[in-house]
Order: C-alpha cells, then structure tokens, then sequence
C-alpha cells in the first residue's frame, strides 16, 4: 500500500509533471522518428472508429495511431466526468454572466483574433496562415475539461459550457469558414461526430460509473477510487503527447521552422485569450473555480475539427499545420493550469471566493474510510 501511494503521489504531483511531459513529448518524437510516421497518410479517428463497427477494421499504422489518439482522449475525460455531480449540472446551466463571457469571447473574439495572428506571423506561408485560421474557428470541446479538471476549477460549468459550444459549432463553423477563409466544402456533421466521440461516450461512461460506484460502496468508498481515476487521466495525458508527437516525430526534427512559425502566434494567442478571460472572471467577482472553467473554454480550440475540416477540404500541407496544433496547445495549457494554481490564492483565496475542494492528494485518499456506527432512533 505504502509504494502505490508513492507511485500515485509521485504521478499527480503538480511538480513533477512538466518533467514527465517534457520525457513524453521526447518519447514520441523518437518513436516518430524512429518508424518515419509522417510518411503515413494518417486516418481520421472517427473513420477508424466507424470501421471497427463495420468489422472493416485493420491494424496498420494510420488506423493504430487513430485509435491512439482516441484512447488517450478518453482516458483523460473519463475521470473527470466521474467526479461530476450530475445534480450540480443544472445549477452550472442557471449562470448567466458564466455563459455570456464565453459566448461573447469564443464567437465575438476568438476567430478574428487568430485570425489577426495569422495575418501578422503567417502572411507569406499560405498553407500555414489557413491552417492558423482553421484552428480558431471552434472552441474545444474535450480537452478543455481535462486542463479544467487538472487546474481544480468547476468541473460541472465546464460541461455545460462544452454541451453550448458543441451546438453552436455546428451552426457557426460553416459561417465563419465562409467568412474568414472564403467558399470552401465540408461534412458539417462531422462536428456532430466529434461531440459524440469525445465528449458524449466519457460523460456516458463517466455518470454509470459514479452511480454504480457510489449505489455499491457509497459516497466515502467511491472517493477513495478518485485517487486511481486522477492518476488515470495524468497517465492519459501522457499517452496523448506520445502519440500526438509521434505522429510528426520525425518533421519536428527535420523542419523545426514549421513548429516555430505556428509556436509564436498560438502561444500568444492561448496565454492572451486565458488571461483576458480570467482577469475578467476575478474582475466581476467569479470565484476561481468558475474564472477557470470559463477561461479553458474561451482559450482551448477543437483540433480535431479543424484537422478534419484540413484534411476534406484544403491540401496536405494545411493539414499538417492544424496537425502541429496540437503539438503546441497541450503543452501551452498545461502551462496555464500551472499559472492558474499559482495564482489562486493571490487573486481568490485571500477574498474568500474558493470553494471548498479536495486536493488531489493520493496519501488522504487512500487512507481507509472511518467506520459509521448507525444512528439510533
């Protein structure tokens, strides 16, 4: 018992992670270069999915580097949709000034900024600048509850607000595509898919789980699974730069100009949206937990939709810049889950706007359960 408590502590701490994922984005990068991964025409996650359903399914490659990616993303959603309380999910939806801030800065700011962006860094590489394009079109709608999560904001209003972004990217990205990149083709049902795929099925898994859990072992038991599900979505994470990584591997090390020239202005873009976003939500009086929640959803961008739209309607070299998306935005937000647990106490604490939350701790979750004798009547 003793060593999985150090394990679980030594994986959880907040400390230790930029190291691991310094150790996994190296991982992947030598497992790229090492079996010239780029040279595969990779297959889209959704495809590889809907051919395992039609027993049409291979293992190549493409296909295990699709699954790959879909599995990591749903081994980091899973636990932090088990740690909803489904009942809070409605109190979340009845928050006005949460909604309208991420509605006005994902729909009214967000795409034209990155557009600006594009504009100023990547004006003479055409295949960069539509690709930096397509990349602010649509709010993310998985990871941003991971980093949420990760961060110890309000998990229950990040759900709502990914559930609002999800319908609002099948009605708007066709419009903003039109307006910000001219007539250009695609599936719009293949926003549709990805809501189902990566928010849909760990939400589904994630609110069977707590119910059983807690309907078997009860509210105490089930919290002290948490520890092992938080260690789980760590190791997901982790997963997810490997294989992110390891599909470019080998580009990163030939052409490491392609992921500068994408770096600066997404950087820029991520801190400068979160940090916006999150002054703002001190500013109007949020607690952390909501300024969190609404800052992830106004600054994460959906790549999977944007490598999809790349991938139908525009060439191979502009899939490859929304594929190196990716590559730049886990890192950098992991970078402001970092800055937003630094700044907490300075900004929310001291003003008594915290709500009560347990750390992600491994050594007092895994301690046994004191015994309840039953109360007389």
């Amino acid at each position: 018992m003793d060593l999985r408590r150090g394990w679980l502590h030594i994986v959880q701490d907040c400390r230790m992670l930029p190291v691991f994922v310094v150790v996994s984005m190296a991982v992947g990068i030598a497992f790229g270069k090492l079996y010239g991964i780029s040279n595969f025409e990779l297959t889209p996650p959704i495809d590889a999915i809907k051919a395992i359903f039609r027993g049409q399914y291979e293992f190549t490659v493409p296909n295990t580097l699709a699954l790959g990616v879909v599995i990591g993303l749903f081994l980091m959603m899973f636990p932090a949709m088990t740690k909803i309380r489904f009942e809070d999910l409605g109190k979340s939806a009845r928050s006005p000034k949460q909604l309208l801030i991420v509605l006005f800065f994902n729909y009214a700011i967000a795409p034209f900024f990155m557009l600006g962006l594009a504009k100023l860094f990547l004006a003479g590489h055409p295949d960069l600048y539509t690709g930096l394009v397509l990349y602010g079109l649509a709010p993310c709608i998985a990871m941003v509850i991971v980093f949420t999560f990760l961060a110890l904001g309000n998990n229950a209003m990040a759900i709502i607000l990914v559930a609002i972004n999800s319908i609002m990217q099948m009605l708007l990205i066709p419009v903003y595509a039109k307006l910000l990149l001219g007539e250009i083709r695609f599936d719009v049902w293949v926003v549709g898919e990805s809501v189902i795929l990566y928010l849909g099925i760990p939400l589904i898994a994630g609110f069977f789980t707590r119910r059983i859990g807690i309907a078997r072992m009860g509210e105490a038991g089930f919290d002290r699974l948490k520890t092992g599900l938080e260690t789980l979505s760590i190791l997901g994470l982790l997963f997810t730069l490997i294989v992110m990584f390891a599909l470019k591997g080998d580009l990163i090390l030939e052409r490491p100009a392609i992921i500068l020239q994408m770096a600066i202005p997404m950087t820029l873009f991520f801190w400068l949206m979160f940090g916006v976003v999150y002054f703002t939500g001190w500013g109007i009086g949020l607690d952390y937990e909501d300024s969190v929640a609404v800052a992830f959803n106004s600054t994460g961008r959906d790549f999977e939709i944007a490598i999809a739209i790349a991938i139908t309607a525009f060439s191979p070299a502009v899939a490859l810049a929304t594929v190196v998306g990716p590559l730049i935005e886990v890192p950098v937000m992991l970078a402001l889950v970092w800055f937003a647990r630094k700044t907490k106490y300075r900004l929310f604490e001291v003003r008594g706007r915290v709500k009560a939350a347990i750390p992600l701790d491994a050594t007092t979750l895994l301690q046994p359960a004191p015994a309840t004798k039953p109360q007389r009547p």
